[in-house]
């Protein structure tokens, strides 16, 4: 009977031990769990943060995507009054060429005349690449969101 108690005593003793080790890695886990919940929590909103950031930035993207569709809008109306000027000054010149005096003055006129719309040209040319750019930005941007959106998802 003694030697059946110590060997109970020594099993009691076992599974004493093998109970605090297992209550220690239960803790350790706990603990391990804690960090990587604080630490999802930190990188969700870190992500939260980089989409807001990117949202501001698509907003002004849009902004200016906006006034660069103004600006094309306006140079376009300024090309074709340039254009309806230029043609009216070539009628002029050539009436002038049938007969009328100042010729010298008409000529350059119309040289005038065109040089401007040469630059407005070139101009409206420029806005139109830079509007296209900002298009092509604010695509790059919707794209980014897109695969924010799938990341968060995940």
């Amino acid at each position: 009977l003694k030697e059946e108690n110590a060997l109970l005593r020594s099993k009691i003793n076992k599974l004493q031990i093998l109970s605090e080790t297992q209550a220690d890695k239960m803790r350790k886990l706990e603990k391990k769990l804690q960090e990587n919940k604080i630490k999802e929590e930190k990188e969700a909103q870190d992500l939260e943060a980089m989409v807001q950031h990117v949202e501001q930035n698509l907003q002004l993207m849009t902004k200016r995507a906006a006034k660069a569709e103004n600006s094309a809008a306006k140079l376009r109306q300024e090309n074709a009054q340039l254009q309806a000027e230029l043609k009216n000054s070539r009628l002029e010149m050539e009436a002038l060429r049938a007969g009328q005096a100042g010729l010298a003055a008409a000529k350059q006129n119309a040289e005038v005349a065109l040089q401007h719309l040469l630059q407005v040209t070139t101009s409206s040319r420029a806005s139109i690449r830079q509007l296209l750019s900002g298009a092509e930005s604010l695509q790059l941007i919707a794209d980014l969101l897109k695969s924010i959106d799938r990341i968060s998802e995940v």
